[in-house]
């Protein structure tokens, strides 16, 4: 049985990619921070559909609780499926806040940095002696850092996620000596709890009048092409970002 770290799995595309996950056969890590019960969830969906789930608590801003986050890993492996290793990581955790530039204040630019670009560099780097020879990783980034989705006030977030895409390249080139394969993928404006979309119907009714399909993201978009991107079906692809979006200002 393979095994799949994911990162922020307590609600939206995080919760979708480890539900995913589970239902090709991998046994599930996931983390969530500030929202137990929604991990409690993604763990019940897991188990109802017959799949194993371990759900840990983490901080992806906190670089320094990495270590003690991975001996976590290291006895949820053991104890769970008698593993030393896992296969899969998706970096997902993150927050979203609008600021126009002029507005953006070094303490949101460094929370951005801390969540968003530092802390899954610093996260794989502490959980990659237990990545398994010829595993995947996937980092959700934004369209965002995409000339197709630049919208006014996201230029400190988008930074960062761009961040992420350069370090997908540069993974991707290391860990090819292991087999390891690095890809992102670049959501547009999907549907998850960073904010109750029943409360802005104009937005969603704008957004999808701006996406060439239609109609806005949900989570199942992303979490689908993430688990496929993982599975065999992705296993020639390296080095990648894929803008899942719908064709968002196409």
């Amino acid at each position: 049985m393979q095994i799949a770290i994911v990162i922020g799995a307590s609600s939206g595309i995080g919760q979708s990619a480890a539900v995913q996950l589970a239902k090709r056969g991998s046994g599930v890590i996931l983390t969530y921070h500030g929202n137990p019960s929604g991990a409690l969830d993604t763990v019940a969906s897991i188990e109802n559909e017959g799949g194993t789930a371990v759900a840990l608590p983490l901080d992806v801003g906190r670089s320094e609780t990495f270590p003690a986050f991975r001996a976590s890993v290291v006895a949820a492996l053991r104890d769970t499926w008698g593993r030393d290793t896992f296969d899969h990581l998706v970096n997902n955790a993150g927050f979203g806040q609008m600021a126009m530039f002029e507005d953006t204040t070094e303490e949101l630019f460094d929370r951005f940095m801390r969540v968003l670009l530092k802390g899954p560099y610093f996260l794989t780097q502490t959980l990659l002696p237990l990545l398994a020879d010829n595993g995947a990783i996937v980092n959700v980034a934004s369209n965002s850092a995409l000339l197709s989705g630049m919208e006014p006030g996201y230029s400190a977030y988008a930074s960062m996620k761009g961040g992420l895409l350069v370090l997908t390249r540069y993974l991707a080139k290391e860990l090819s000596v292991r087999g390891i394969r690095v890809n992102a993928v670049s959501p547009g404006p999907t549907r998850t709890n960073i904010a109750d979309w029943s409360l802005y119907a104009d937005a969603v009714a704008d957004i999808s009048a701006r996406t060439a399909l239609g109609r806005m993201g949900e989570p199942d978009d992303i979490g689908l092409l993430i688990a496929a991107l993982l599975g065999d079906e992705g296993r020639w692809v390296t080095a990648q970002n894929i803008e899942v979006a719908g064709g968002y200002n196409l």
